[in-house]
């Protein structure tokens, strides 16, 4: 193997490192703000959630339960925590 292609390839993961690394600020607003739109989203979702459940008939106390269930699915953090 040529001596310039193996300089070249010992090169790729700081390359890549120095490609990333100026992009990472914006990455993470990027990603920042869509996961707070998703939690809005989710808790909205929750709020309408508990309001068709009680509307349904069920009392306040179970019909809350029943949403911290429902929003367990939305908890990024957990699912993250889960995926590791």
């Amino acid at each position: 193997m040529p001596k310039e292609i193996k300089e070249e390839r010992d090169k790729g993961p700081i390359r890549f490192f120095g490609i990333l690394l100026p992009s990472l600020p914006s990455l993470i607003i990027k990603f920042g703000g869509v996961f707070l739109r998703f939690k809005r989203n989710a808790k909205k979702a929750g709020k309408v959630f508990r309001k068709e459940l009680m509307k349904q008939g069920l009392d306040k106390q179970t019909a809350t339960g029943l949403t911290d269930i429902y929003l367990e699915g939305s908890d990024l953090s957990k699912f993250i925590l889960n995926m590791r």
